[in-house]
């Protein structure tokens, strides 16, 4: 459940670009609403690098999540009109490149446009005398990043990243940061560098062509400079409409920055998440003048990852999320979210109220049925265990084992247990992990608990009980927070994927046998430890003793969630926005050891909360290369009460087969 961890350093994290289904429509648009032949996904093709020199080459990129196609599409520049041109491809894949050149050459200072074949303005940038040769790039991220002349070679077709100077020049780490289009117009601009910029010649500009550049500084005669880590405001003359564009030029004429948004996209205002370099989001709140919010509803301009879908309701009687606590950096080194980038949110608003939780927070650990992978089983704090079918789209409780949910116990009937981790083991029993008995919350109570998910009644008590709470000693403080951070997560791991990789035993130093242990069954049990980030493997034995095989370390400060999958063949350890939401797989090295593998993102559209649960779908549901991945919000927070995601507890995503 959510708790501050008391080693983690708290860092201000936003959620990146959304777009909620029924809410904001997305879009990079002109001053008109695009025609209607205009392609879905146009608004999140970029011009990524242009030259004046040789071919006159400009590059195209999608930072979207869906293929758009650029047939018809034309561009002009500052003395000719929209022109036709012929691109190396007439499609472009999400994170892809397209480059042409132009028929009608390129000046040495000169300005491009690119529009839709409906006419709609894409995106725009201009240059000054030779800022284009070799080219102008955006540095510090493809199609998002701030225009400068390259040092070195092009890179049309590939990443930009070479080609960018080492430091960006101070002028361009100004950015827009927000701007409303609700009766102020106001555009407020950042600076991320160590320096001031003196910014008293520059202008900006819309998306009506037939406009001309306007001075910042007459629309904020103050507006002359910007110091390091400053903001100044100003209110555009031009009257940014519903669906707009606005572009910032440098006194030389040279393109800064721009923004896109859509309809009601800048109302209250659009702004950067994270403050001053992460994608355009509609805000809840305006904050002009100062750090961005990142509260938002929904996605608004320029780029973004993926769409968040569905969500919505009413709240319940009683029902009040929480907000995330304990947010940390991501770890070095860690990858993209490696499935697909669209996800949507999978259950009815406060659908986890209890009598022991009106709240209705306090999802945690989820886990795939093997046997029967329609079937997902989530663990609920306050002593509660789901068995959940889809309906409609939706993950809710079977009504044939429980509309609402079964109560668990500890061993005897009795306590609270707070359960966190659940897993299916071999036999195809529940398991599921406990840090406390919430009746009793100052005091650890670190177990494995075995329930028969035949049993009938309303209440379960465990077929079997483990008790591993004297091995953790620094849990015992008398303190609510520290006995909070016991057992997270717990994942089931078969004998034959140890055997198969070679796992060595360390409690014989030799090649793992199982039967050497022949009560445990057909695999050990991996425990998760929110306080220090470590695995604890158990063999799990039917006279209710158990094996201890020693810790694994994940390289994180905290776990979450714990599952084996056998799809990629690997442990998997999650961790929340402790550790920037990221999940670490386990495999097996040479020497015998489980070691980390590789370390991966949430899809970036998702909230950083406290996702405490996480679960992949088996690779027998797999369809057209992917199959379902699940996580749980503990505090069904989402982002926030003015976001269709509160109330919401499960979202469901795509991960490769």
């Amino acid at each position: 459940m959510p708790t501050s961890h008391p080693r983690v350093g708290v860092a201000s994290v936003c959620a990146a670009v959304l777009t909620f289904s029924g809410l904001v429509a997305t879009g990079l648009l002109a001053a008109q609403p695009a025609a209607a032949a205009d392609p879905v996904g146009y608004q999140n093709v970029r011009i990524n690098e242009v030259t004046s020199s040789n071919n006159d080459t400009v590059e195209l990129y999608n930072s979207g999540s869906t293929a758009v196609s650029i047939t018809g599409w034309k561009m002009s520049d500052d003395s000719f009109s929209p022109q036709s041109f012929s691109p190396s491809s007439s499609t472009i894949e999400p994170g892809g490149f397209v480059t042409f050149n132009s028929s009608k050459g390129l000046g040495g200072s000169d300005k491009l446009v690119i529009y839709t074949a409906g006419g709609a303005v894409v995106d725009r940038v201009e240059w000054a005398t030779d800022e284009a040769k070799p080219a102008m790039a955006r540095c510090g991220g493809d199609g998002t990043g701030a225009w400068v002349t390259t040092t070195t070679a092009t890179t049309f077709g590939a990443a930009n990243a070479s080609a960018c100077p080492s430091s960006i020049p101070s002028p361009s780490q100004v950015r827009i940061n927000e701007v409303t289009s609700d009766g102020s117009d106001t555009v407020e601009l950042y600076n991320s560098g160590t320096s001031t910029v003196s910014i008293g010649s520059w202008k900006y500009v819309d998306a009506d062509t037939s406009h001309s550049p306007v001075s910042v500084a007459s629309s904020s005669p103050s507006a002359t400079s910007i110091p390091a880590d400053g903001y100044i405001t100003f209110d555009s003359a031009l009257g940014p409409g519903d669906n707009d564009s606005l572009f910032l030029l440098d006194g030389n004429g040279n393109s800064v920055d721009s923004v896109t948004w859509a309809t009601d996209g800048a109302k209250p205002s659009d702004e950067r998440c994270t403050n001053g370099t992460g994608w355009f989001r509609t805000s809840t709140t305006a904050t002009l003048g100062s750090a961005n919010s990142c509260a938002g509803s929904g996605g608004g301009g320029g780029g973004q990852t993926g769409r968040l879908l569905g969500g919505g309701g009413s709240l319940t009687s009683g029902c009040t999320p929480e907000a995330p606590s304990g947010t940390g950096s991501t770890p070095v080194g860690t990858s993209a979210w490696p499935g697909g980038l669209d996800v949507t949110i999978t259950d009815n608003v406060c659908a986890f109220t209890t009598s022991t939780d009106p709240e209705g927070r306090d999802v945690s650990g989820l886990a795939f049925d093997p046997a029967n992978p329609s079937l997902l089983w989530a663990a609920k704090n306050k002593n509660w265990l789901y068995k959940l079918v889809k309906s409609n789209g939706k993950w809710v409780p079977d009504p044939s084992w429980s509309a609402t949910g079964k109560q668990i116990r500890f061993a005897g009937g009795s306590g609270q247990p707070d359960s966190e981790g659940v897993t299916v083991g071999g036999n195809g029993h529940i398991y599921v992990t406990s840090e406390r008995d919430n009746a009793n919350n100052t005091v650890p109570k670190d177990t494995i608990m075995e329930f028969d998910p035949a049993a009938t009644g309303p209440t379960l008590t465990p077929v079997h009980q483990w008790d591993m709470t004297s091995q953790f000693p620094q849990l015992d403080t008398g303190s609510k927070d520290d006995a909070n951070l016991g057992f997270e997560g717990v994942g089931y791991v078969p004998d034959s994927w140890l055997t198969a990789n070679g796992w060595v035993d360390p409690l014989t130093g030799a090649a793992y046998n199982p039967a050497n242990y022949p009560l445990h069954g057909s695999g050990l049990y991996v425990a998760g430890l929110e306080w220090d980030g470590t695995l604890h493997v158990y063999g799990l034995n039917s006279d209710g003793s158990f094996t201890t095989f020693g810790t694994v370390s994940t390289g994180k400060a905290s776990v979450m969630d714990v599952m084996f999958d056998a799809g990629t063949q690997r442990i998997v350890a999650t961790c929340d926005n402790t550790c920037g939401e990221t999940h670490t797989s386990m495999k097996v090295n040479a020497a015998g050891t489980i070691v980390p593998d590789a370390t991966y993102t949430n899809p970036g559209v998702m909230p950083i909360d406290n996702l405490e649960g996480f679960a992949m779908a088996p690779t027998s549901t797999c369809v057209n290369g992917t199959r379902e991945a699940v996580w749980s919000d503990d505090g069904i927070y989402g982002f926030g009460s003015a976001s269709s995601s509160y109330g919401h507890a499960l979202y469901s995503g795509t991960f490769p087969c």
